[in-house]
């Protein structure tokens, strides 16, 4: 950051393809989908503009991704439907047997289900902490919560997949 605050051009070029794919990853799970990749180049252009608003000694990450979230906010809401509000990544990349392989992605696909029927904030929650693997500090700067509110919308969710999902293990 300090390289590109100090007017190095290629230093932000840096930072874009560090953050480039967990960028459109956020954008992804949060429901961008075929939009994912615009999203994420406003995303950038915005935070590039914002430099002069980033705190020195934040992480850049949490701050990109909430930019992220916010472009990816503006365009589920200019989309006007929400049957098409989300289009999830592609399958992992774990090679397994035909039958273990069938029993994972329907798995996959229950759970899935069940995070995309959460109210708003609690999906959006379940997203940043456990598809993207954000710690809670992250996921409460990615969302602009206070980290209170993180833990209790990821308590409320995580009883709501529970319930959802009965005969499946969900993190407790």
């Amino acid at each position: 950051m300090a390289r590109v605050r100090g007017g190095e051009s290629a230093a932000y070029g840096e930072l874009v393809v560090l953050h480039a794919q967990v960028a459109k990853r956020t954008a992804v799970f949060l429901g961008a989908g075929a939009d994912a990749d615009d999203v994420v180049q406003e995303a950038f252009v915005k935070a590039y503009r914002s430099l002069g608003s980033f705190r020195e000694g934040s992480a850049f990450r949490p701050w990109l991704l909430r930019i992220v979230a916010n472009e990816t906010r503006n365009v589920i809401r200019s989309r006007g439907r929400r049957s098409k509000r989300e289009e999830l990544a592609a399958p992992l990349d774990v090679v397994l047997d035909p039958a273990e392989e069938a029993v994972s992605l329907e798995r996959r696909t229950e759970l899935l289900a069940a995070v995309r029927a959460l109210p708003d904030p609690m999906r959006r929650v379940v997203t940043c902490r456990y598809l993207l693997d954000l710690d809670e500090q992250e996921t409460a700067a990615v969302l602009g919560w206070p980290r209170g509110t993180v833990k209790s919308r990821l308590h409320r969710a995580l009883g709501r997949l529970r319930e959802a999902l009965p005969d499946k293990e969900v993190q407790r």
